[in-house]
């Protein structure tokens, strides 16, 4: 029985140590997390961005009239699900 108390006693005084070594793994997993999550945020602004400037232009050069915008985000919204696409339409609006 000496044996267990001493294992357990030992498990706690090695307990502050391994808390603070885990502790700094999680801080490294949540600073990866937030390094990826402004990286993935980063590249949905500039996709964004392309698809306004895109849909601009055809509505400048009067290949596109207003009512393709809608349907645009409509067929995107079939064809990749998941993904927003009707946010497409406001943004064109607001770089026009």
């Amino acid at each position: 029985m000496t044996t267990k108390k001493a294992a357990a006693g030992t498990k706690r005084v090695q307990a502050k140590p391994v808390a603070a070594a885990f502790a700094e793994v999680v801080t490294l997993i949540e600073q990866a997390r937030t390094r990826a999550y402004q990286a993935v945020s980063n590249e949905l602004v500039g996709r964004y961005w392309q698809i306004g400037e895109y849909i601009s232009r055809k509505l400048e050069t009067a290949e596109w009239g207003e009512g393709v915008v809608d349907g645009l985000a409509l067929h995107l919204s079939c064809t990749l699900p998941g993904s927003h696409p009707p946010k497409v339409a406001p943004l064109v609006r607001q770089t026009s």
